[in-house]
């Protein structure tokens, strides 16, 4: 079973990192990171870098496929060659995902059109804008084979959830029990209804700023690419994929 978590400059990095950690231990499990080219992606932060393994040619028929969402969405949910995988891909695949504003790439792409779907708090609107009918107050929202999730840490359900359906319950109470996903909070503030007004709009602003900060920080890095692609060839060797 093939499964394509796309990466890109600017995304978040929990938002494909949870769903891969319970996702990768499904039974022959094949994981790739794809986007344009391999090699590394700078996330959001300005400062972890994540690496492509495999580009999205390469990556013609997955099984499932994941979006994750970032401070980049902007320009990721206008990419056009990105559109045309994903709709090529959908045609096949047994599951289309997305965890946070990742949803407002599948809406951009036509995917969503009439379905509901969920994303970030703070995405839901331009989720609605897009074609999609913005499910607010759900943390993963299923309509055939499109799941989306709400906001960031909302990937870790998402792939929970995948792996009820994929390996079924054993398995995925396996997975979370591996990963000790047994969440106890010290503080109840994860969604909006919970908050004040006030801690809304501080959080938004907080928000935007370090996504700024982030965009800045991305542009004064250089990472040397063609020692990551030689890296990762070499790791895609080993692992006897093509």
């Amino acid at each position: 079973m093939q499964i394509a978590i796309v990466l890109y400059p600017g995304m978040t990095a929990l938002d494909a990192i949870g769903p891969y950690e319970v996702l990768r231990m499904l039974p022959d499990a094949e994981v790739r990171f794809v986007w344009h080219e391999i090699g590394p992606i700078v996330v959001d932060s300005g400062v972890l870098v994540l690496g492509v393994t495999h580009t999205l040619d390469e990556t013609p028929s997955p099984d499932i496929v994941l979006v994750p969402g970032g401070a980049a969405m902007a320009s990721v949910a206008s990419d056009q060659r990105l559109h045309e995988w994903l709709r090529k891909i959908d045609r096949t695949t047994t599951w289309t995902t997305s965890v946070c504003s990742g949803s407002t790439v599948l809406a951009a792409a036509g995917l969503l059109d009439g379905r509901p779907a969920t994303t970030h708090w703070s995405a839901q609107s331009a989720l609605g804008a897009l074609g999609a009918k913005p499910q607010r107050d759900q943390r993963i929202v299923h309509d055939g084979k499109y799941v989306t999730a709400a906001g960031v840490s909302a990937g870790i359900d998402l792939g929970l959830w995948l792996a009820g359906e994929v390996a079924g319950r054993e398995r995925a109470e396996m997975i979370q029990l591996g990963i000790e996903y047994d969440p106890q909070p010290p503080f109840d503030a994860g969604h909006p209804s919970k908050v004040s007004a006030a801690l809304k709009r501080k959080t938004l602003v907080d928000m935007r700023h370090l996504a700024d900060t982030g965009l800045l920080a991305r542009e004064t890095i250089t990472v040397p690419k063609v020692l990551w692609q030689q890296t990762i060839r070499r790791v895609r060797a080993r692992a006897g994929t093509k």
